[in-house]
């Protein structure tokens, strides 16, 4: 239940992590991407492809031996105006999130 930021002190990572055995451990909700080493475990974060933060496209990660987060670019004017008449619930935000994204998240 805890949240998990890229700047989360470590101190306050080290007991969440402490009893998982698996050594890569993917982790979301901020909405911003982030690949950090703590207690021996390399905590990921891919960010969000339809709600980035603190980007500008979608983000996402290839995790393999290696971690790599990657941000692809779209045409935000026409996602922005899809999403308008799309009618889903709060479009005028999401809307508004596309074409200005927030650093802090959604």
């Amino acid at each position: 239940m805890e949240v998990i930021r890229g700047d989360t002190p470590y101190e306050e990572i080290e007991p969440m992590v402490a009893h998982v055995r698996e050594s890569i451990i993917v982790c979301g909700h901020t909405h911003i991407q982030f690949d950090r080493m703590v207690a021996g475990k390399c905590i990921v974060n891919a960010g969000s492809v339809g709600l980035p933060s603190a980007a500008r496209g979608a983000c996402w990660g290839l995790i393999g031996p290696e971690i790599e987060l990657r941000e692809t670019l779209y045409d935000f004017e026409r996602a922005a105006a899809d999403i308008l008449k799309s009618g889903v619930p709060m479009a005028q935000d999401f809307e508004d999130h596309v074409l200005h994204p927030s650093e802090e998240g959604p």
